[in-house]
């Protein structure tokens, strides 16, 4: 399909592309070809945590040690020119860790609130699943309020805020798993597999050269800026969805809930969701209006980590992509 073009069926609401989406089209790429400098291969990560970000949203990784995760969102901060902050979740990490606590000042006699880490604008919240709940539990309640609150006093969050959580899927001992209703905060669960042979050879031949980072990250240029960022959000709001686009959507979430395969299908929030990212994915492409396209390239992630398999399907070895590709080609797709 062309994504610069309408299809002949598509309404005239949205049969014309519009100027306002070129910006951010045209910035998406731009932030594309500086990460590329670095960062090679991973493309679902890269995508899918640039449609989180530009929909307001957040992500779960699911990898093993040593993909470069911390290289990415050191490079996307450079590019993006936000602030990175990483913190390593372990057994002993406290809410107060992370969140920050008020500390007495000699000179004034006084306490003053002291910010944690979590007061940056990209986050990389390393094996999330090695604290304990109410750790990440204090985590998830500042990704949805977007702010933090210690006695009784609340500051808030600098915008854009994007959290990347990460969580190793062969380590089980020493950690805790996420109840599903924290992962339902999560816009996206991404699954990142070892890059190919080709990506694995640039990249030996990128990094092995004794360069330090920050040197290879300051000669990135920095594309865009944080009010900038707000702003593209908004205009991916106006994206058209077509009244069928939208009831193709309620059909996909609504039939998790009774496909046979499933123990518990996703929540309504799996639909706004998908909404929302489908309408990032479109600006993306240029497009003032999203397509059937962008809601099934954007499925899997958005619905992967909000349903379960049933008993029987976990016995017979079925995969939760698996069973849900079959439930999305189940379902019929909209001519628009």
């Amino acid at each position: 399909m062309n994504d610069d073009l309408p299809t002949p069926d598509a309404p005239t609401t949205a049969a014309v592309v519009s100027d306002a989406r070129r910006p951010t089209q045209e910035l998406f790429q731009r932030i594309l070809g500086e990460i590329r400098k670095i960062y090679i291969g991973q493309e679902e990560l890269v995508l899918g945590a640039l449609v989180a970000l530009f929909s307001g949203g957040h992500v779960l990784i699911e990898s093993v040690p040593g993909l470069g995760k911390t290289l990415f969102v050191r490079t996307l901060g450079r590019v993006l020119g936000c602030q990175f902050g990483r913190i390593q979740f372990t057994a002993d990490l406290m809410p107060s860790d992370i969140t920050g606590s008020p500390i007495f000042d000699m000179k004034t006699q006084e306490f003053r609130f002291r910010p944690g880490p979590v007061f940056t604008q990209l986050l990389l919240a390393d094996e999330i699943n090695r604290s304990p709940a109410k750790t990440h539990a204090a985590l998830l309640e500042i990704m949805q309020e977007y702010r933090v609150t210690v006695e009784g006093v609340s500051h808030k969050i600098q915008r854009p805020f994007l959290v990347l959580a990460t969580q190793n899927p062969i380590e089980a001992e020493g950690t805790y798993n996420l109840p599903e209703a924290q992962l339902d905060r999560f816009l996206f669960k991404l699954v990142i597999d070892y890059p190919t042979a080709e990506e694995e050879a640039e990249v030996l031949a990128m990094h092995s050269l004794q360069i330090e980072l920050d040197d290879r990250l300051s000669q990135l240029q920095t594309v865009t800026r944080p009010e900038e960022i707000l702003e593209t959000v908004r205009r991916n709001g106006e994206v058209f969805i077509d009244p069928k686009l939208r009831d193709y959507i309620n059909a996909m979430v609504r039939r998790t809930r009774d496909w046979p395969l499933l123990h518990m299908g996703a929540s309504p929030r799996a639909g706004i969701a998908l909404m929302q990212a489908a309408r990032t994915l479109a600006a993306f492409h240029g497009r003032d209006y999203a397509v059937p396209d962008d809601v099934v390239e954007l499925a899997l992630p958005a619905l992967r980590h909000r349903v379960i398999l049933s008993a029987e399907a976990e016995v017979e070895g079925h995969r939760v992509d698996e069973v849900l590709s079959d439930l999305i080609r189940s379902i019929e797709v909209p001519r628009l």
